[in-house]
């Protein structure tokens, strides 16, 4: 059983020291899925292993790929250039990453595959992706527009082109441009509507794909070109988590100290690391931030901006609705936990009522975290200048940054359960 609470104990100093951010859960779940689809033996070095990398790599092994884990930070997948049908549904908990990818990743399957996961996951769209999926002539289906899904994979495909609307969520897109290399014909891939979502997410899973073998040309902003050329194995160092770092950053500019995160800002290529540039501004943040490329930063940026100069606005923002939780409600509801009205939603649109002088008050709130890491990890962020704050459900964490309580202790912040 993990802890029901954890409270902050402000520490009234400094953060300073070395603090090593996890590697990317972006990355390591498409590394995985990669060396997974591809022949031979691939060496992914600095890998996160959380709690959603676990379950992708479960799922993997339930299709006959061998995953052997040497150290804390590697994995060495060995697979056949084919995935197996497996015995029995996969079950991905509440990992949207792995149970998108791998949802149309089982189109290259020879069988059935169920894609399910727990009652959170059961409520998070996949719909599109399956229609997206169905139009390339692939049996799939869902009752609920949400997992569980049933695919019934050949390998090949009826159509050569399948259209996705970008602006619901860059992961259908890439699971659609990771399955396209592995069929029987080139795919282009084309973006439709006028909101085009997180592309910076993209371009990860476009490198990542080279990177295994796969030959993906830009055809246009909107569509990329996949030839059928499978993958083949390759050793992969994967970058720290930037949506990790963020956390981190913040601590530091609240503090006013200096942590060390072993790897400068400027060097991170995921698009998370965008939210450096406004974490520096601090307490002068813009009147409006827009979210729509650095969704996963928001919580962060977010629980930071309650101690502001100004306030702020955060928009294009829609996503984090149908992320672990909603979002914006958690994060609205939680802040106005610490004082009413400090943050409000007005559409999809989160305003944060900042106010400097919270910073050294005593003001008890339990942060109900809906079993959500980022909204347990950022809401901390406010303990660290506030008395009383207290998160529900902190082991949540483990999800992408399982020593997260540890690093922060490590750099000087206390608690009690």
């Amino acid at each position: 059983m993990g802890r029901a609470k954890l409270t902050i104990i402000p520490p009234g100093k400094p953060l300073t020291g070395r603090a090593m951010p996890p590697g990317s859960k972006s990355i390591t779940n498409r590394a995985l899925l990669l060396a997974g689809l591809a022949k031979g033996t691939s060496r992914l070095t600095g890998a996160l292993k959380s709690d959603d990398t676990r379950y992708m790599a479960e799922a993997l092994r339930a299709m006959g790929v061998v995953i052997d884990e040497p150290d804390a930070t590697t994995f060495i997948v060995t697979g056949s250039g084919k995935l197996k049908a497996p015995s029995a549904p996969l079950f991905l908990g509440n990992a949207g990453t792995a149970t998108r990818f791998l949802t149309a990743a089982a189109a290259l399957v020879d069988g059935k595959v169920v894609v399910d996961g727990d009652q959170h996951m059961r409520k998070r769209p996949i719909g599109p992706l399956v229609d997206a999926l169905r139009s390339l002539g692939i049996d799939a289906s869902t009752e609920t527009g949400c997992p569980p899904v049933t695919i019934n994979g050949t390998g090949r495909f009826e159509a050569s082109r399948v259209q996705i609307d970008g602006g619901l969520s860059s992961q259908y897109v890439s699971a659609l441009l990771m399955m396209a290399a592995g069929g029987d014909r080139a795919v282009d891939v084309e973006l439709l509507g006028e909101h085009i979502g997180a592309l910076g997410y993209i371009d990860l899973t476009v490198a990542a794909m080279r990177a295994f073998g796969a030959k993906v040309e830009r055809v246009s902003p909107v569509a990329w070109r996949v030839e059928a050329t499978g993958y083949h194995a390759a050793d992969f160092l994967i970058e720290p988590d930037a949506s990790a770092a963020t956390y981190l950053w913040a601590a530091e500019v609240l503090g006013g100290g200096k942590i060390d995160l072993g790897t400068p800002a400027t060097e991170f290529s995921q698009p998370d690391a965008r939210a450096y540039d406004f974490i520096s501004k601090f307490p002068h943040l813009p009147a409006v931030i827009d979210g729509s490329q650095m969704q996963d930063a928001i919580p962060t940026l977010a629980v930071l901006a309650a101690f502001n100069e100004t306030p702020v606005r955060f928009v294009g923002i829609e996503n984090l609705r149908v992320k672990e939780c909603d979002r914006i409600r958690a994060l609205s509801s939680g802040l106005s936990r610490i004082v009413p009205n400090l943050g409000t939603e007005e559409g999809d649109d989160l305003i944060v009522a900042s106010d400097p002088s919270l910073a050294g008050k005593v003001l008890p709130a339990e942060i109900d975290s809906f079993a959500d890491h980022r909204i347990a990890m950022s809401f901390a962020l406010a303990g660290l200048k506030i008395g009383g704050i207290t998160i529900l459900d902190p082991d949540c964490v483990a999800k992408t940054f399982p020593s997260y309580w540890n690093v922060l202790a490590s750099l000087g912040v206390t608690y009690e359960d």
